[in-house]
């Protein structure tokens, strides 16, 4: 397998994983910020009526998405990066990339586009990859479902590193070079760029930090807010609340601290799809869980698979004032159920959360 096969195979790896994973340190307050007065509608309008196009600050997560039509407005360019990749960009967008790119290498940074758009379809076959390679069952949980990815808008930049010469692509390696990242993160607002997966937000976007991934909106007073204030884009645009979350990995003889992190992501990503509920404690409940029976009993809900060891963790959250299909309005929930299993090869997999 030749460079740039590797390359393309690790950057559509990573671009499209829910990448729900502790993987280095955002550059962002850690200040609870009030929710803004202005209305997600009013800014969503506002903007889009500036464009007479696309709205830069259209919102594609796990609960929404790609607006119907996106694709017609959409103008774009195509460039090659330095893995020989072709990547597609909105035009805007990558104008203020290579604005950004040029300032950066005065500071002796070098960055390439890794990912920008990927159509709704070019997403399903990477989910029937994901599905024939892994499974359905992994696939559903680790690659975002096609017309949910924010890939779709072409707003979406994945950049990589170019070290002394040579191109650092692999997730594993980027988030080594913390402070490289710390000096981008820095330029980008100016620029109408946002980091758009914050540390510690996991629950709010469904994501796991990725210092790579910047989301363009086109306003860069709106960008420099953002930013200041450590913010989301679902917090800005006021579709979820900000919340201070208690997260307790207790003590394990099991499970190191950092495996214990990861698996609280986990729990974190998959709350983000709780539509207007609030987050308000994450718990691991002790080694105690980890029975033979618990054991047989996570591997007979998934068929094939070899769990060797388990975890269980419990939330509190608050339930939205309309309610929803699994849960009572305005109600506080407390130790709500996860369990999550561990294979020979050590990550962790979701396997059954809820009262049972």
């Amino acid at each position: 397998m030749n460079k740039k096969t590797i390359a393309s195979f690790i950057i559509a790896l990573s671009i499209s994983l829910t990448a729900c994973g502790n993987m280095g340190k955002p550059i962002v307050s850690d200040e609870v910020v009030s929710k803004t007065e202005t209305s997600a509608k009013e800014l969503q309008d506002d903007t889009a009526n500036k464009t007479q196009s696309i709205n830069y600050l259209t919102l594609v997560n796990k609960l929404n998405s790609v607006p119907d039509g996106w694709e017609n407005s959409l103008e774009t360019v195509t460039i090659t990066n330095s893995l020989g990749d072709d990547v597609e960009v909105e035009k805007k967008a990558y104008d203020a990339y290579v604005e950004l790119k040029a300032e950066l290498e005065k500071d002796g940074i070098n960055v390439d586009l890794a990912s920008a758009r990927r159509s709704v379809e070019e997403q399903q076959g990477v989910m029937d990859k994901f599905i024939k390679t892994y499974g359905a069952e992994y696939a559903t949980k680790t690659v975002a479902a096609p017309g949910y990815s924010e890939h779709h808008t072409g707003l979406a930049l994945d950049l990589y590193l170019n070290i002394d010469g040579e191109d650092v692509y692999s997730k594993k390696d980027m988030v080594k070079y913390t402070e490289i990242w710390e000096k981008i993160h820095k330029k980008i607002s100016e620029y109408g760029f946002i980091l758009r997966y914050l540390e510690d937000k996991e629950y709010i976007t469904g994501y796991g930090y990725e210092p790579w991934h910047l989301r363009y909106i086109d306003d860069v007073k709106i960008a420099q807010e953002i930013t200041a204030k450590g913010l989301t884009l679902e917090e800005y645009l006021g579709v979820v609340n900000s919340s201070d979350v208690n997260v307790d990995l207790g003590t394990s003889e099991m499970y190191t601290e950092e495996e214990l992190k990861e698996a609280a992501i986990q729990v974190k990503c998959k709350f983000a799809t709780f539509k207007g509920c609030e987050l308000q404690s994450v718990r691991y409940i002790g080694d105690g869980s980890n029975t033979q029976d618990n054991i047989r009993w996570l591997n007979s809900l998934n068929e094939g698979a070899e769990y060797i060891k388990v975890a269980e963790f419990i939330t509190d959250f608050h339930t939205p004032k309309e309610g929803s299909e699994s849960f009572i309005a305005d109600q506080d929930v407390r130790a709500y159920p996860w369990w999550l299993a561990q294979n020979k090869d050590g990550g962790w997999h979701l396997v059954k959360w809820g009262y049972y």
